[in-house]
Formats: C-alpha cells, structure tokens, sequence
C-alpha cells in the first residue's frame, strides 16, 4: 500500500514542482520586459535611490550573486549592487545607532504641539507657548521652541499676529452663517411633466437644514414669502444668523437680498461657477438626488412634496446623525 502510494506522491510532487518553476520563470520574463520598456523610457537618465532602497536591493544583490544580476540586467550595475551591500555590512559594525552623547532631540509629537499652538493662535509668542507646555507638564526651552517654529516656516507672533488666514476668519464667523440653494424635482401631472424647484437652506455649524417650499414658478413675490418665513421671530430659520451665502441664481433678487439685510442679515453672493465654496448644500442636493429622486417618479405636487420631506427626515436623522445634526419638521410651501 504504501509503494502504491509513492507511486503516486512522486509524479504529484514533480508536476508541481515543474508547474511552479515555469510559474517564476514567467514571472521573471514579465519583469525583465517591463525593466527593458523601463530602461528604454528613462533614456540614460540617473535615477538617484533613498538609503532604504539602497540596503534593500544591496541585500538582495548579495542573495543572488554577480553572475545572475548580468543576467537579469537591473538598473543599476552588479558591481554596485555589490558595494551596497557591503557598505550595509560596513554600517552594521560601526555601532552608528549608539546613543552619542549630547541632549536628545525633541519627540515629534511634542514639535507637532507646538506648531498646532502657533498656528491655533497666532498671538502666541515663543514665552506663551513654553507656559502653555509648562502647564500640560512639558518642560521646553524657548530656543528649542523658536528652532522648532523655524523649521516648519512658521513666522514669529509680531508678523502672525498680522496675517489671518481664511479658515480663522471663517471659524470666528462659524456660528452666523447659514447657506442657501435650489435643487429641482421633475413631478408628473395633469399638464404634463413640470420641474418644481426646492428651496432649502443650510446651518453650516450643525448642518441643520429647513426646506423652505417648492414651486414650478419661484418669482420675486415668492422669493419675498420666503424671505418672510425665515425671519419669522419666533420660528425663522435665519433669526439667529448673520450672514446667508447664495449663488449668483437670479432668484435671489434684490429685494430679497434687501429684505435680509434690513433685518441685519448680509448676504453673501459667490462668485460664478464656484459651486466648492458651498460644499455642504451641493452634497445635501447630491444625496437627494441619488438616493430618492433618480429612482422614484413623482406623480403630482402633493406627492412629490411628501417625497422631498421624507427624504429630507430620513438624510437629516440617519446617516447625518453622526454630525449632531437637526431637521426643520415643518411642512413644506406649495404654490
């Protein structure tokens, strides 16, 4: 029985091994073409290595040996393939990772600290900073602070303090500003196919959003309806703001733009084709899009309208829930 078996593993075991030996040389052709088309593209250019590629192909240079390299015609000549390696068998003995004496350098995450605590606050000085790591316990000089500043280009606080970037400016003005936006809804009805156009508008901060109506002709006296309802006292979406962002859509008219600053509220007009600075209302419109409206048809207004609202719960307290944010529940203007 167990010659019977031999009979069997024998044959099994020198397939695959010839199996295996026509797989790696298939592979090894594959790399010589591609490292010939690489060679030819290159055009006699040096290609200058990092230390790691060095030891990396150092060590297996020496795996291989000088007759095998001429044969697969590397990049990089055998012969300094082979002084790689043994400049890596020289680096071994030197002992270069003692620790030498001298104080040690500062940890990385102590020098990111620091840039974050100037960039934070760009009145912090290099003597504030070495408080502020004093009180959390990090005891820095303040060359050592000053050195770390320099090295990431970032200025001293006298000529900070003059400089403000945007995203400072836009997180002091967070809280006020709210953005607002159109997208359309194509309703079946009795006159045919109609576009509906949805107006809505965006809480930056919490990504509270409020639809604020619908209808197939947003005129100027809508637009004004509108402007109404979301300074509304008690219950407007734009009482606590003070600034609304809009495009350059003609239905933000004048007046519509006057009626909120006479309440204090300034309105922002983008520049043209510049959809990235509103980013958060473009992607509330592409969800709308593509998880409702691409696959339902709505038949008529009133449908289309409990579609819009339901989709508008749904996107604001499921996968938006992460972000703390809120709906607006209250029904929908037709006209």
């Amino acid at each position: 029985m167990s010659l019977r078996i031999e009979n069997f593993v024998a044959p099994l075991s020198a397939s695959i091994s010839a199996w295996l030996e026509r797989h790696a040389a298939a592979r090894i052709a594959h790399l010589e073409a591609e490292n010939r088309a690489l060679r030819t593209r290159l055009g006699g250019r040096r290609i200058i290595f990092t230390d790691a590629e060095r030891q990396t192909l150092g060590s297996l240079a020496k795996t291989l040996g000088r007759k095998a390299l001429r044969d697969l015609d590397p990049i990089v000549t055998p012969a300094t393939l082979l002084r790689w390696h043994r400049e890596l068998v020289a680096q071994k003995w030197t002992f270069a990772s003692r620790h030498r004496p001298g104080r040690p350098r500062t940890r990385d995450e102590i020098a990111q600290l620091v840039v974050r605590m100037a960039t934070e606050n760009t009145g912090w000085g290099y003597t504030r900073i070495l408080g502020a790591l004093a009180n959390l316990g990090i005891n820095l000089g303040r060359g050592t602070i000053q050195r770390i500043l320099k090295d990431h280009l970032i200025e001293p606080a006298p000529i900070r303090r003059k400089r403000i970037s945007w995203s400072t400016c836009l997180n002091a003005h967070w809280r006020g500003l709210a953005a607002s936006d159109f997208f359309t809804v194509e309703v079946w009805s009795l006159k045919g196919l109609l576009t509906f156009y949805v107006l809505f508008v965006i809480d930056l901060p919490t990504r509270r959003i409020s639809i604020c109506g619908m209808t197939t002709h947003p005129d100027e006296s809508w637009m004004l309806q509108m402007s109404r309802d979301l300074l509304d006292p008690e219950f407007g979406f734009l009482r606590d703001k003070k600034h609304l962002i809009v495009d350059r859509d003609t239905k933000y008219s004048a007046e519509f733009r006057s009626t909120l600053e006479r309440e204090g509220i300034g309105v922002i007009r983008l520049p043209p084709r510049s959809p990235n600075m509103k980013a958060y209302a473009e992607r509330f419109v592409r969800s709308v899009k593509e998880e409702c409206l691409s696959k339902l048809i709505p038949i008529g207004p009133r449908i289309a309208a409990s579609i819009v609202a339901r989709v508008h719960r749904t996107l604001s307290s499921g996968t938006q829930s992460s972000r703390n944010r809120q709906s607006d529940d209250r029904p929908i203007r037709r006209s």
